[in-house]
């Protein structure tokens, strides 16, 4: 006789992971069931609610971040940090992860009152305040916004509106040209 198969807890949430984020990015939140992502993943639905609690949890364990290499050092200036976050946000490839940044899959679901909430907290007291640190001079938190918006909105012209030029745009020339349009905002 065979013995029971055991389950892999770290696998089984890590797939569960993989799922939610894969079907956040395309569906958002409320466009999302469990039903459908533990279909994704193989396994019951009901392991959603063993290993997390509640979709909104597992909403949450989705939109958890790492905060990526370099970008926590103070002594970048801002063109580096924004091609840091360039790279990290806009340009790259999270296959796993439905193939979009968390700030981006949060965007989807911006229609509920506690997202939005942590959208602006991520964007405003995590990456703008950096950003704003590394400008020298009066108006610092206007550069840095005006950074963000740049940032943020070439994230949703590539994953949410899907424009003709941006997404399939050589990766260096755009870090090139974001880097000098960040440059004339160092003054």
């Amino acid at each position: 006789m065979n013995a029971p198969k055991r389950r892999d807890r770290a696998a089984t949430r890590s797939a569960l992971l993989d799922a939610a984020r894969r079907r956040f990015a395309e569906h958002g939140f409320d466009g999302t069931g469990v039903r459908e992502i533990a279909a994704d993943a193989g396994v019951d639905a009901t392991l959603i609610f063993r290993y997390f609690g509640s979709k909104k949890d597992l909403f949450d364990a989705a939109l958890t971040a790492e905060v990526p290499e370099g970008l926590g050092e103070k002594d970048a200036g801002p063109v580096e940090f924004a091609d840091a976050l360039l790279k990290e946000v806009v340009l790259g490839d999270r296959a796993g992860d439905g193939g979009e940044h968390p700030l981006l899959l949060m965007l989807r679901s911006a229609g509920r009152p506690e997202v939005r909430a942590r959208l602006h907290e991520e964007v405003c007291d995590r990456y703008l305040a950096d950003m704003a640190a590394r400008f020298d001079g009066e108006d610092a938190e206007l550069r840095a916004e005006l950074v963000g918006a740049l940032l943020l909105g070439m994230g949703v012209m590539r994953a949410v509106v899907g424009s003709p030029v941006l997404p399939d745009a050589d990766p260096e020339k755009v870090r090139a040209r974001v880097a000098a349009m960040v440059a004339a905002l160092e003054t």
